[in-house]
C-alpha cells in the first residue's frame, strides 16, 4: 500500500490494486487564509469523512465520483474493508466540538487507522473495538485536538507499529497548533521520509515502533 501525505489530515491511500482512498479532504475556502496548501484535485474511489468540519469533508473536490463513507460501523468499499469507531472532537464528549469517526481500514494485509479530529484519549472500549493497527495516522497538534502526548498514548492504546503524523501547524498551515517537532522531541525511532509517499507491506514493517513523517504533497 502507497501512503501519501496530501496535507493536514489528507491522505491518498493506494492498494496494490490500485483502488484508491482518500481522507477527510480539505476545504482551503472554509479557513481563508489559515492553510496555503494547494487545492484538493486528485480522484478516488472512496472518500472517508471524520467530521463535518470543512477542513475535512470537502468530498465535492474528490474526482471520480467516489463512494463517501461517514459515520460509525462497518462499510466496505470498492473491496475494501473499512470500520467506524465512535469517538468525540474534544474531552467532554462533543459538547465543544462534535463528534468524530476513526476509521481502520483493511487493505494489502494490513490494517490502517486514521483518527480524524481526536479530542481524547481512546476509552478502554475504544481502544478494543480500534484493536491493534499496523499504521495510524493521528493528529499531535493539540488546541483542537489530541497533543502530542496523547497522541503518543493513543498509538500505544492500538498498538501502532508505525505512526504518521497529522493535523500540526507549519508553513503551509497555520492554525494555533504545535508543529511536528514537539511530537518527535522524545521518540525513540523518527524516520524523515523527506517526500509525501511511503510504500508499507507486512513484509516491510519496521521491528520496532517507528514514527514516519511525510512531507505534504500539496
Amino acid at each position: 500500500m502507497k501512503i501519501t501525505f496530501l496535507g493536514h489530515s489528507s491522505f491518498l491511500l493506494t492498494t496494490e490494486d490500485g483502488t484508491r482512498i482518500l481522507t477527510d479532504p480539505f476545504d482551503l475556502s472554509a479557513y481563508p487564509g489559515a492553510m496555503t496548501y494547494s487545492p484538493i484535485t486528485q480522484s478516488a474511489e472512496v472518500v472517508t469523512v471524520s467530521h463535518g468540519h470543512g477542513d475535512h469533508q470537502a468530498t465535492h473536490l474528490v474526482g471520480g465520483d467516489p463512494v463517501i463513507i461517514r459515520g460509525n460501523g462497518k462499510f466496505v468499499a470498492a473491496g475494501v474493508e473499512f470500520l467506524g469507531v465512535a469517538a468525540y472532537h474534544d474531552e467532554n464528549e462533543g459538547a465543544e466540538r462534535g463528534e468524530n469517526t476513526i476509521f481502520i481500514l483493511r487493505a494489502d494485509g494490513l490494517s490502517v487507522a486514521h483518527f480524524g479530529d481526536l479530542g481524547h484519549v481512546l476509552s478502554s472500549d475504544q481502544a478494543a473495538e480500534v484493536g491493534r493497527v499496523d499504521v495510524a495516522l493521528i493528529p499531535i497538534g493539540g488546541f483542537f485536538t489530541i497533543d502530542a502526548q496523547q497522541a503518543w498514548k493513543v498509538a500505544q492504546q492500538v498498538d501502532a507499529r508505525i505512526i504518521i503524523p497529522m493535523h500540526y501547524s507549519n508553513k503551509k498551515c497555520n492554525f494555533p497548533i504545535a508543529g511536528v517537532e514537539v511530537f518527535l522531541a522524545d521518540k525513540p525511532k523518527v524516520v524523515r521520509q523527506g517526500e509525501p509517499t511511503v510504500e508499507i507491506s507486512p513484509h516491510n514493517m519496521p521491528a520496532e515502533q517507528t514514527v514516519i513523517v511525510l512531507e505534504p504533497a500539496l
